[in-house]
């Protein structure tokens, strides 16, 4: 997600994800985008080539690296839906236990299928993500 070719464009957020292939993944796609939807109050921009993102924020490493990167998003990547979770999962233990079925990376929690997920821990998550990124970024 630091490629600084993930900037918003003008892409048709739903042209892209009527162009996943396996069927499962779209569908929840679309779920996850309209869970976003809603805990977002905003509509999605696609990032990049393959990010489905909400919002913005403005980020600046030590090295000087600078940019924007959106408050949450989500890609409906070959191996998983991949969910950007901006504040990653530090002092998360109690609600990653209730979730279900998935992976971690720094910022990334990798589904399967949101069939293994509770759905209200899921959109959860996002309001604590989003409601965090807007502090640090206000």
């Amino acid at each position: 997600m630091s490629d600084t070719k993930t900037r918003p464009t003008d892409a048709d957020v739903e042209a892209f994800l009527n162009k996943v292939e396996n069927k499962t993944r779209k569908e929840d796609s679309f779920t996850v985008m309209e869970m976003m939807k809603e805990v977002t109050k905003m509509n999605p921009v696609m990032w990049g080539s393959s990010v489905v993102g909400f919002g913005s924020y403005h980020y600046k490493y030590k090295t000087g690296r600078e940019g924007d990167m959106p408050l949450i998003g989500f890609s409906p990547r070959k191996q998983n839906l991949t969910l950007y979770i901006m504040d990653g999962f530090e002092n998360r233990d109690e609600i990653l236990e209730k979730l279900g079925k998935y992976k971690l990376g720094k910022s990334c929690l990798y589904i399967n299928k949101l069939q293994d997920v509770d759905l209200s821990v899921l959109k959860e998550m996002m309001q604590k993500s989003l409601d965090y990124m807007k502090t640090q970024n206000d």
